[in-house]
């Protein structure tokens, strides 16, 4: 089964919902069978590529909230994550521009697709645990390199614009597939599911793929007759 799913890593809905999944997948013993596959999609493509000011700062100019209200309402979306088993520490984050980590991913998924799974963990707990610009090309060679990527391969990426395209194409195939917030999962190219759903929900919708599936595979090998001729029963 494939799921892909556009995401952020300056979103925190994504780093939840993914991990949500992740746990669904494990919970009905699928680890193995199920193939995820990020693709890009930034919440601000405009973001500066410099730390500008704190997170509370920029909710409550962003929602129109006074800076109280804003720490509360970022503290609620830190528990979630708390929740989901994550050390998560919104209000420590230091938002800049995502572009590059999404480049670097598209790198590690041309190598191995569980590579990019992990490196896409790395830069999640990166900006939501450590505090860590995704922006800063010295952060992001210093996590590839301890995910085993070759450093001077992600140095050369980082002073190029290659995987440039690969970005914008995800991007227009969101726009394409109506696609506005994040995050958003397609599972086995059919149903969508948007936002973080809690991990009981997703392991509902699994089930129901997977019966379905094998409901498909029943009538397919069920005995009938077609123009070619008919299926024999051995």
């Amino acid at each position: 089964m494939e799921i892909i799913y556009w995401s952020d890593y300056a979103c925190p809905y994504c780093y939840i919902g993914e991990t949500h999944l992740k746990k669904a997948i494990a919970n009905l013993n699928l680890t193995g069978q199920v193939e995820l596959e990020m693709l890009a999609f930034e919440l601000d493509p405009e973001a500066s590529k410099e730390y500008t000011g704190t997170t509370v700062e920029r909710f409550a100019k962003k929602y129109g909230l006074s800076l109280a209200d804003a720490d509360k309402r970022i503290e609620s979306i830190s528990e979630i994550g708390r929740a989901a088993g994550l050390d998560f520490k919104y209000a420590e984050t230091r938002y800049t521009n995502t572009f590059d980590a999404h480049r670097l991913t598209k790198l590690a998924r041309q190598h191995d697709a569980k590579l990019a799974d992990c490196i896409a963990e790395r830069f999640y707990k990166a900006y939501f645990t450590e505090g860590l610009e995704l922006a800063d090309h010295e952060v992001l060679t210093r996590i590839a390199a301890e995910e085993g990527m070759d450093e001077s391969e992600v140095s050369e990426l980082l002073k190029s614009d290659k995987f440039s395209d690969e970005v914008r194409l995800d991007e227009r195939e969101a726009r394409r597939y109506g696609v506005h917030s994040v995050p958003y999962f397609v599972i086995a190219n059919k149903y969508a599911v948007p936002g973080a759903m809690p991990v009981d929900v997703i392991e509902r919708i699994l089930k129901d793929v997977i019966k379905e599936n094998q409901d498909k595979a029943l009538a397919e090998q069920g005995m009938s007759c077609g123009p070619d001729g008919c299926k024999f029963e051995s």
